[in-house]
């Protein structure tokens, strides 16, 4: 039976043997891990392949000084796993409460070396199908009317080894490194091979280009052991707290900002690293000058015969030669393995070192290919967290729910509620769901309210770039209107050049909760579903095209959105205009005497009080209903007349029945009491 099973995985095309799978993952990352889970435990034929000998191979390597910026926040003062998500930026998701990552490390930032042995017993507990030391080195494609998507996607590894698939999903990540080539270049050291140890750079000068966390981090490790370090990139300084973009500079990073600022002889520069030149002299020292003054000049004559800049302008600011030459310029995507006919193109602008994809993560030139993790940063990149593990777990899961419904008719998951609980739906979700928190602006639940406004059904973390195309994505219909659930920051409180400590930046009463600027939940309403065409043309900076309303819950310090006046109650009434109805909770007596003064019911008296369900009376109850005006005291009043009270409690509970109304057990509390 095995070898039956096995023969049956083998395919022949033009005489090569190809290994077929449903879906092929490249990178055993943790994008790839999460990807083989959620194959997994939906039971799919999938297969990872891996290059080296263990998952996570990038953090064996990176960061060079061991130190992680993703956060681990042990204690929130919370039991909800699903909220201390929101503050643990290194779990991969799963069912099994041991892959938590806080059993791994109680360090708020953890060592790489940690990160390794966790994805290590994420694939080993789990069991998932991760072939290792298998590098990819030649994807294609194989046209075939049969195939799930018009054709195949065809794999070679080292070993010139074959495999076949219908779905690809490529979680390699970017870990090629940037680098720019210019005069003398050949002089500088990468990131990827410096020293690490603080002793090989004693007494020396030190200039590093770039100006992300790499360049930082390696100027933190040397700091102060150097004569002074110089760092030049082409773009300013981008602080994490000020952009709200993670990927930014980190606190933990940025002592040099201290020393610059303070006039500690360390500094920035801003300068095009394409226009630079380094030269070097007969002492080993390396000095800066502009590429122009090396036109036609032979720059293996010697230093002597090179104009410099500080011989025109003798305060240049990089004048004093340096000991060494830094690169820290980030990593991109290797594109080299794929195939012409995939049509995988760098995308354009500070976007170029990621594949182009949709924003359903699907590429734009090859159906069927999609990219994850790291990779498919440019939907969101500097805007939310889609290129760290606290983001990316989150879009794997929705490429995996988007799959589950293309190729094997699994409607998107969703739960339908009376729409008597959809402000606690809502109220629910913005304050412990992680995937709105961590993907802010770019996941979004989607409440589609059935025929009537009776009820409503609720899908969770949708992208809402292809927001126009949910129904051919979910396999959900959204034909009497919607309501959109994200999260958002103040749409002019970002940003390089921002001062986010102002005096009153913050936002407290619920009437000016539109001009909220840190992070809080955003209601769009739809009376139907935005078009393509919509979304094409809606302003660059809104994640949504013009809703037909909109509604902002105020900031809140504690990021705790449940507060009944300042919280609930407007959120509640907009609702409440959106649909038209009344979604309010009442008492059985409320409900008794709507159904004898007003033609339709409230929908908590329709689908409660109409069902013999609800709060059972209690003189208690009662007391405190009226005592707070929610009730009126009828105890005293007399009903009857001239009849004695035992005829008109008769006639009244059947006069309700005659009407098809239940009586309700708090109706007899009243007739006691009159009693």
């Amino acid at each position: 039976l095995g070898l039956a099973l096995y023969a049956g995985g083998l395919c022949t095309v033009s005489g090569a043997t190809f290994l077929y799978h449903d879906y092929c993952v490249i990178g055993a990352g943790p994008a790839g891990l999460q990807a083989a889970y959620f194959l997994q435990q939906a039971g799919r034929d999938y297969i990872v392949f891996e290059r080296s000998h263990a998952p996570g191979s990038f953090f064996a390597l990176y960061p060079r000084h061991r130190k992680l910026i993703s956060i681990n926040k042990q204690y929130t003062g919370k039991s909800n796993s699903e909220f201390n998500l929101r503050h643990d930026w290194n779990s991969l998701l799963s069912h099994d409460r041991r892959l938590l990552f806080r059993h791994y490390s109680r360090d708020f930032f953890p060592n790489a070396d940690t990160m390794v042995r966790y994805l290590e017993d994420f694939a080993s507990l789990l069991k998932l199908r991760v072939q290792y030391n298998t590098a990819i080195i030649h994807v294609t494609l194989e046209k075939n009317e049969q195939a799930w998507n018009g054709h195949y996607f065809l794999l070679t590894d080292q070993d010139r080894k074959n495999y076949k698939c219908s779905s690809l999903l490529v979680a390699a990540g970017t870990w090629v490194p940037n680098v720019v080539n210019f005069p003398g270049s050949e002089y500088v050291e990468g990131y990827e091979t410096v020293s690490i140890n603080p002793d090989d750079f004693v007494g020396q000068t030190i200039l590093i280009l770039g100006r992300g966390n790499s360049a930082f981090e390696t100027a933190e490790n040397i700091l102060g052991v150097t004569n002074f370090i110089h760092m030049v990139s082409r773009s300013r300084v981008r602080l994490s707290w000020a952009t709200h973009y993670v990927g930014d500079l980190r606190a933990i990073n940025n002592g040099l900002l201290d020393t610059y600022q303070l006039k500690s002889l360390d500094g920035l520069l801003e300068g095009d690293l394409e226009d630079l030149a380094i030269v070097k002299d007969k002492m080993g020292k390396l000095h800066i000058t502009l590429r122009f003054y090396l036109e036609n000049r032979n720059i293996s004559a010697g230093i002597d015969s090179i104009t410099l800049p500080q011989d025109e302008l003798d305060n240049f600011a990089t004048r004093a030669p340096y000991d060494r030459v830094i690169r820290c310029l980030g990593w991109k995507f290797d594109f080299s393995i794929y195939n012409r006919s995939l049509r995988m193109m760098p995308g354009k602008g500070n976007i170029k070192k990621y594949p182009q994809i949709k924003p359903s993560y699907e590429s734009r030139g090859t159906q069927g290919l999609f990219v994850l993790g790291t990779a498919s940063h440019s939907v969101d990149f500097r805007k939310s967290a889609g290129g760290f593990i606290h983001g990316f777990r989150y879009t794997t899961r929705a490429v995996h729910r988007l799959l589950e419904n293309r190729h094997h008719g699994v409607p998107w998951p969703s739960t339908v509620y009376p729409i008597t609980q959809l402000t606690n739906s809502i109220i629910k979700r913005v304050n412990e769901a992680s995937g709105l928190y961590q993907m802010f602006s770019v996941l979004a639940d989607i409440i589609l309210l059935r025929e009537n406004a009776t009820a409503f059904e609720y899908l969770e973390e949708y992208p809402i770039g292809v927001l126009a195309e949910l129904e051919r994505q979910t396999g959900r219909k959204a034909g009497s209107g919607l309501f959109v659930i994200i999260m958002e920051y103040g749409k002019n409180f970002s940003g390089a050049d921002k001062d986010v400590f102002y005096y009153n930046r913050a936002v407290g009463e619920a009437q000016h909760a539109w001009q909220s600027n840190f992070l809080h939940p955003v209601i769009y309403y739809y009376k139907r579903l935005p078009t393509e065409h919509e979304m094409r043309l809606r302003p660059p900076d809104w994640p949504l095209p013009r809703p037909d309303a909109i509604h902002h819950i105020v900031e809140d310090f504690l990021t705790d959105w449940t507060a009944p006046n300042a919280h609930i109650l407007p959120l509640r009434r907009f609702l409440e205009n959106c649909l038209s109805t009344d979604l309010r909770n009442f008492f059985a007596e409320s409900c008794f005497l709507f159904a004898f003064t007003h033609q339709k019911l409230p929908p908590s008296c329709q689908q409660g009080y109409m069902r013999m369900q609800g709060l059972l009376g209690s003189q208690e109850l009662l007391h405190h209903a009226v005592q707070a005006g929610l009730l009126q005291d009828y105890s005293h009043t007399d009903f009857s007349g001239d009849r004695p009270s035992e005829s008109h409690d008769g006639s009244q509970e059947q006069l309700m029945r005659d009407h098809g109304i239940p009586v309700h057990p708090l109706q007899h509390l009243v007739n006691a009491k009159d009693e």
